[in-house]
């Protein structure tokens, strides 16, 4: 299972009194020396964390795998296309949440979301979609041409009981069956931590896993590379 950074929150912090650090190109670096196998950010519309700037440097500084989250924008489009990340995660956006509140509906959006994936397959990126694990949804995934689905962790992660917890790890263990049998790759992400990461990687065949605040959280206890360590010796079961 590979793991992946997500640093937007370290752009929040930066963002919050409008200056230049801590610098999340700087971050990213420090991450790939520790042990990381990709980077990700998410370029959002209304820019409120990771900026332009910032993705043109770390498409430039990255040595393992750049991965841009972005909504099917026109604009962020073409910028995806011309930067060249070896990954695009297509996600929901909207102005109000203060994260990525759940996954794509690609099922009533499904021509916008083809369409998407061609522009960004000609320019040679391959695609993600965030999406719920759900089967009807990955059958739409496999239809319109993605390369990847990246299943959304969020309820697994916020289960108020084990039950629930073992209920929604069911329900992506079969999403991911499923997906594989398609032939789409899988990713997961949101919300994992240092406590359900335990649990969440006994899951077969899931392909990498992105993880991005609770890192940045432990970041400023342990350090960057601290924080890593410790995560890349759970996924690895060490």
């Amino acid at each position: 299972m590979r793991f992946t950074l997500n640093i937007d929150h370290v752009a929040t912090l930066r963002n919050a009194r409008g200056e230049e650090q801590p610098d999340p190109v700087t971050i990213a670096m420090i991450a790939e020396e520790a042990g990381v196998d990709g980077i990700v950010v998410h370029l959002r519309e209304d820019r409120r964390h990771i900026s332009e700037r910032d993705v043109r440097l770390l498409r430039e500084i990255i040595k393992t795998k750049f991965d841009l989250e972005m909504a099917a924008n026109d604009e962020i489009i073409k910028i995806a296309c011309d930067v060249g990340p070896e990954l695009a995660t297509l996600v929901p956006e909207k102005r109000q949440e203060l994260t990525t509140e759940g996954g794509l509906n690609i099922i009533d959006n499904s021509k916008l979301y083809k369409d998407t994936i061609s522009k960004l397959h000609d320019a040679e990126i391959e695609v993600s979609l965030f999406i719920e694990p759900e089967i009807a949804t990955i059958d739409i995934a496999a239809e319109i041409d993605a390369d990847f689905i990246e299943i959304h962790t969020g309820t697994f992660a916020n289960a108020v009981s084990e039950e629930e917890q073992f209920d929604e790890l069911d329900r992506i263990r079969a999403a991911v069956l499923h997906a594989k049998k398609l032939g789409l790759g899988v990713n997961a992400g949101h919300g994992l931590d240092y406590q359900n990461i335990k649990l969440f990687r006994e899951i077969p065949d899931v392909d990498e896993v992105s993880i991005g605040h609770s890192i940045i959280a432990r970041a400023i206890n342990v350090g960057i590379v601290e924080a890593v360590k410790e995560m890349r010796r759970l996924i690895n079961g060490q």
